[in-house]
């Protein structure tokens, strides 16, 4: 889920945003001064979807500090969240390229449909084909290019398992969760069926199965893909 940063000096509304967006599953960051928004956008510009954005703040206003955030990354999306009501702030907000600008008081359940649209305009179609190293996986195709350039079928729970590991790149998985995600219960799958996937897996795409660079075991917990 996308990574929300909250930029508000007024700490109950800041306090309350936060934990409506968290229980809406997103992950928030919170900041109330300029300068403490700047840093914290520094360190995490790779991972922030979304900014609300407040205008009057302690050090640096929201104006500038949008177009600061606009350096780092200029596709970020930000909605400017502010007492200041005169159509001419909004005006200037709008023309710096927010994309929505919303006015202090506020129905809560109007804002979290206006962040919705927002990361749903913003967000970027996602890729069927996936690569590491010299091998590549094509989700749509279910077909897999081995560590030696060889093209092969795989079965739609193998694809299936390849883009639950793929997508948590570093993240233990439990076995739990992985036959929770790709098994129904009646089917009776087994720690060893997932076993004998990765083992698959190592022999499609690693140099050496044997030690393996990309699909690891983690003893009694479950298993990790890394590039």
């Amino acid at each position: 889920m996308q990574q929300i940063l909250i930029v508000e000096d007024e700490l109950t509304l800041a306090n309350t945003l936060a934990l409506n967006l968290r229980l809406e599953k997103y992950e928030v960051l919170v900041s109330h001064t300029g300068s403490d928004a700047l840093a914290k956008f520094i360190e995490h510009s790779s991972s922030i979807g979304l900014v609300l954005l407040d205008v009057m703040l302690p050090e640096i206003n929201g104006f500038d500090l949008f177009k600061e955030f606009k350096k780092i990354d200029p596709l970020v999306p930000v909605i400017f969240l502010t007492a200041k009501g005169q159509s001419s702030d909004k005006i200037s907000g709008l023309k710096l390229g927010a994309d929505d600008y919303i006015v202090k008081p506020f129905e809560l359940e109007e804002l979290l449909l206006r962040i919705k649209n927002v990361l749903k305009r913003n967000a970027t179609p996602e890729s069927s084909l996936f690569t590491f190293g010299s091998s590549s996986i094509n989700f749509d195709t279910f077909e897999v290019k081995d560590v030696n350039g060889k093209t092969i079928s795989l079965s739609r729970r193998e694809i299936g398992l390849l883009k639950l590991l793929t997508s948590k790149e570093n993240k233990v998985i439990s076995r739990d969760e992985i036959l929770e995600a790709l098994w129904e219960p009646n089917e009776n799958a087994s720690s060893r069926t997932i076993d004998n996937y990765i083992l698959s897996f190592r022999k499609y795409f690693e140099k050496n199965p044997k030690d393996p660079q990309h699909f690891h075991s983690v003893r009694g917990v479950g298993y990790k893909f890394t590039l």
